[in-house]
């Protein structure tokens, strides 16, 4: 079998990590091409240690001299944005797992899709912001977009041998964070160290703090408006604690299809990797006797005012998600530096989805111009 060559964005994070310990279980199906990073060189030369990929990008600057000053890694080096696009769209890509984090991710992926990359997408800011955009490029080159999301991979697996025109509808499980069962009128006082203990799931700060607001939720709405080519009507969220059941399809005759298994991104990861096929692993099994019970109970959006935000926003269609999204990165970024309160994150959001013009068709540089406008007014209302 010739081994298909891959590159991964965001190779030194959450989901970059455990997509390297997929990869270690299949040797002889992958090899990397290029692998990029942030400012985690000591994890980065690691990696090229151990897997020798053609090339590595660095993001920041000051990184990337000491990396280059320090390293014995003989391959490519490069620098910057710039350099992710390069990565990005190689010819030698088979795949390419775009696990960056935000709006970092949108041009990447499309310089992917142009070249005819096959796209395993866990920045689901990729298609929050510019959803349809990258999706019309795929379809005009013909490029599979395979989510990494345990929910989307779920709704993908329970719609193999389906005809898509007998869903009725689809459900997303969320955790409910860490704090579903705290009393609202304690959510002023949430440290940042609150936030960031996700019950189920070991993930970045970013998405953690995402997922204590349930704007994660709200981008996997979005995502899979996109993904499915379902109205907002036809998906729902139920909050399940226990994060077993990851989503349903309900179908038009009344029958319901779920995924179950334990919280762990590998099993989704590496059904994007290889699909359609489904290799056999060692991971955790599900015992259904320990888990014993299965909760859900709908979400309370005075709890969860973000969720509710996403859905205005997808009411709203043209530049709002991308608006949307952008001000969430400025404003997680804010409280994870102690500048804001958690309750703030959606009272900035909220102003700045208002304030910000509204375009209904946006082209590429409108989406991206957007992006800068919405972070410029969300820090510029945060410091003043």
């Amino acid at each position: 079998m010739k081994k298909k060559k891959i590159t991964i964005l965001g190779g030194t994070g959450s989901i970059g990590r455990q997509t390297l310990e997929v990869l270690d279980l299949m040797p002889e199906r992958f090899e990397i091409n290029y692998i990029t990073a942030n400012n985690n060189i000591r994890a980065l030369e690691e990696i090229c240690n151990k897997y020798n990929p053609k090339g590595v990008v660095i993001a920041d600057e000051k990184s990337y001299f000491d990396f280059k000053n320090k390293t014995t890694f003989k391959g490519e080096i490069l620098f910057g944005s710039e350099g992710v696009n390069f990565a990005a769209s190689s010819p030698e890509n088979d795949l390419l797992l775009s696990a960056l984090v935000g709006f970092a991710g949108v041009i990447p992926t499309l310089e992917a899709i142009k070249q005819g990359t096959v796209v395993a997408l866990a920045n689901k800011e990729t298609l929050v912001s510019a959803g349809n955009i990258v999706m019309k490029a795929a379809k005009e080159h013909n490029v599979p977009i395979l989510a990494v999301d345990s929910e989307h991979s779920a709704i993908l697996q329970c719609l193999v041998g389906e005809n898509f025109s007998s869903v009725e509808k689809i459900i997303l499980t969320a955790s409910g964070g860490p704090f579903r069962d705290t009393p609202l009128e304690n959510f002023d006082e949430i440290s940042i160290e609150e936030a960031l203990k996700h019950p189920n799931w070991s993930m970045g700060s970013k998405i953690t703090i995402d997922s204590a607001t349930m704007m994660n939720k709200g981008f996997e709405v979005i995502e899979a408006h996109w993904l499915f080519d379902l109205s907002k009507e036809k998906i729902d969220v139920l909050i399940h604690p226990q994060s077993i059941i990851h989503s349903f399809v309900q179908f038009t005759d009344g029958s319901v299809k779920a995924q179950l298994g334990t919280p762990d991104m590998r099993i989704p990861i590496s059904y994007a990797l290889t699909y359609p096929e489904r290799l056999k692993y060692d991971f955790p099994r599900l015992d259904l006797l320990k888990v014993a019970r299965l909760d859900f109970q709908e979400p309370d959006l005075t709890r969860y005012p973000c969720l509710e935000l996403a859905y205005k926003a997808m009411t709203l269609e043209g530049n709002a998600a991308c608006v949307l999204n952008a001000a969430n990165e400025i404003c997680v970024d804010a409280f994870l530096n102690g500048k804001i309160k958690f309750t703030d994150i959606a009272k900035y959001i909220e102003i700045v989805l208002d304030k910000i013009s509204h375009i209904n068709i946006p082209y590429l540089d409108e989406i991206i111009a957007s992006d800068s406008e919405a972070r410029q007014l969300t820090g510029f209302l945060i410091n003043n």
